[in-house]
């Protein structure tokens, strides 16, 4: 599958260079700016670009501008980025058609998997892509999930829900985020269902069990310990 352009749009270049080394590392290809007027050259010249990840606080033009122009005709993904933590900006961001809101710092682990569930949710990723983290790999085509080279014996739930866990890698997920998401509804029940299925699940990872990591008075994390 070719590489998707991702349009990082930061006045500061060692932010544009963190955020572009890490989404290298997930094979995207990655155009920079360091304006609006910028991106906007770049976005019109390039129209293929998949996602585009901008800060608020620019010269010459800041993000809530870009984001007006090119929601005029695009609906392509926008992540925001702001130093602020202001909800106003954020209920702003949520007005002009923004998919994701991150005040900085941020950790880059956590942007790039924001990044990839968004590009998932709008289709443009592929969906018989191979998921893998920490010595577990799953094929969503084959649907298969292998630990250290051995296959798991999975449940229909448990594949989904491992591969969710892997989607959002490092990203804290309550319970009820993890149901509507797996179960594919909203689920008024018992949130312990979860926990039924998480505690099974570590026990067929083995050793990397550890990884499904519990987020207390919350839900799950899969976070792998470098």
């Amino acid at each position: 599958m070719e590489s998707l352009k991702i349009l990082v749009v930061d006045d500061e270049s060692r932010m544009r260079k963190l955020v572009k080394d890490f989404l290298a590392k997930k094979n995207f290809q990655v155009l920079e700016a360091s304006n609006g007027e910028e991106a906007m050259d770049i976005f019109y010249k390039e129209k293929d670009i998949s996602l585009l990840i901008l800060d608020v606080m620019m010269p010459k033009m800041d993000g809530w501008e870009v984001c007006r122009e090119i929601r005029k005709n695009s609906r392509v993904p926008i992540i925001m980025l702001t130093a602020r933590s202001d909800e106003r900006d954020e209920l702003l961001g949520f007005e002009l058609g923004v998919d994701e809101y991150i005040s900085k710092p941020f950790s880059p682990k956590i942007l790039v998997a924001r990044v990839e569930a968004i590009l998932r949710r709008t289709g443009q990723s592929n969906a018989d892509e191979v998921l893998s983290s920490g010595g577990i790999v799953i094929d969503k085509a084959a649907h298969q999930a292998t630990v250290d080279g051995k296959p798991m014996e999975l449940s229909f739930k448990e594949f989904e829900l491992l591969s969710y866990f892997l989607e959002n890698e490092g990203i804290a997920l309550s319970r009820e985020k993890i149901l509507n998401s797996v179960w594919n509804y909203d689920y008024f029940g018992d949130a312990r269902t979860i926990d039924t299925h998480v505690k099974k699940l570590r026990s067929k990872m083995g050793s990397k069990g550890e990884y499904i990591k519990t987020v207390w008075g919350m839900g799950y994390k899969f976070e792998v310990e470098e």
